[in-house]
């Protein structure tokens, strides 16, 4: 459905694109107010050369690695993303909580940190009643830069294209998650995870035909079918996945009690390393330079782990402002939305500017 450009009523700075009939407007929002070891460090994010971000108070980076401050003025960041144009891609909840979600592609080649306070924006609404399902996944297809929104505790999934054109690409899902619950792989290929249980069935757009009614039976998680050692009881059931990335072909996925595992391209799955007690919900994963698992996790977690091949965790950074999406750059130095300080951080290498 293609978009229509209409004077906006509201504050100015808002720009509005809608899933029935999308719409846009240029606008602008009032001002805003605003042991890693050093080897592992040298493999894991490489040294920037650009100059001028300041150093980010309160977060708290492992040694050998520095943290600035490179966009601020930006509402409730949660999730991230480069497109093809060198592009810093940011979901956003908005200021006001009153649209569905808002995109900031910012142009990270200038001057930093950015303050896009008064920047365009494309804020999509919510849909008409009875759907009001906010935003809280993003990915990025990497040959067309067209951007997957997933609805957060929703049933869809929609393409954002360049013409700012919003078209639904998956619908009936039984509950789809923040975070990263979406991925693209190096394919071209939509990658998602969604539950189907008693209780999440009843968030489905569409009931079962009578043929499949067992699968709202006590008990049953699907559809994803995993090979699992019944005689190890060191680890607990791995069916609440929340979190995928890609790693060529097969899929790194995290479960919500924090266990890693590689999904092979054979169907086999593979423990890799259980993260540190916590609550882990709406957390961001994504596959380093060097084949490293970096995972965000927000709220009362406030860190980004990094977990090696051979399944090594070390924290890269701690007391976060709710950290929410990440992201690589080429050069290798890792992006992290601080949902809750309203600002984009970059972490790597110390020592060189």
């Amino acid at each position: 459905m293609s978009c229509r450009v209409l004077a906006h009523c509201g504050p100015s700075g808002y720009a509005e694109a809608s899933r029935g009939s999308s719409r846009l407007s240029r606008l602008r929002s009032d001002r805003a107010r605003g042991g890693l070891g050093a080897l592992l460090v040298a493999a894991a994010l490489c040294w920037l050369t650009a100059a001028g971000p300041r150093q980010a108070a309160g977060a708290d980076p492992s040694g050998g690695l520095r943290v600035e401050v490179v966009v601020t003025g930006i509402p409730r960041p949660i999730q991230l993303g480069f497109d093809g144009q060198e592009s810093l891609v940011v979901l956003s909840q908005g200021w006001r909580g009153d649209a569905a979600g808002e995109i900031f592609r910012i142009d990270m080649r200038g001057s930093q940190p950015v303050d896009v306070a008064r920047s365009p924006r494309v804020v999509i609404p919510f849909a008409g009643e009875p759907r009001k399902t906010a935003l809280g996944s993003l990915a990025v297809d990497p040959a067309s830069g067209d951007l997957f929104l997933g609805e957060e505790n929703g049933n869809r999934i929609y393409r954002l294209g360049a013409g700012h054109r919003l078209q639904a690409v998956a619908v009936g899902l039984d509950h789809l998650l923040g975070g990263s619950t979406i991925a693209v792989d190096p394919r071209g290929r939509l990658i998602f995870l969604d539950y189907a249980s008693p209780e999440t069935h009843l968030r489905s757009e569409t009931p079962l035909a009578p043929s499949l009614s067992w699968l709202t039976q006590e008990g049953y998680w699907g559809p994803a079918v995993f090979r699992v050692d019944v005689h190890d009881a060191s680890r607990e059931p791995t069916w609440r996945l929340i979190g995928v990335t890609t790693a060529g072909d097969d899929l790194i996925v995290l479960s919500v009690v924090g266990e890693v595992f590689r999904l092979g391209a054979d169907g086999d799955l593979h423990f890799i390393a259980r993260l540190p007690p916590g609550h882990y919900h709406r957390t961001s994963l994504a596959m380093g330079p060097d084949g490293s698992v970096f995972v965000s996790g927000g709220f009362q977690v406030q860190k980004i782990f990094r977990i090696t091949p051979a399944g090594e965790v070390s924290i890269v950074a701690s007391d976060l402002g709710d950290p929410g999406g990440i992201v690589f750059d080429r050069a290798g130095a890792l992006y992290v939305a601080e949902t809750a300080l309203h600002r984009i951080i970059r972490i790597s290498g110390a020592g060189r500017r």
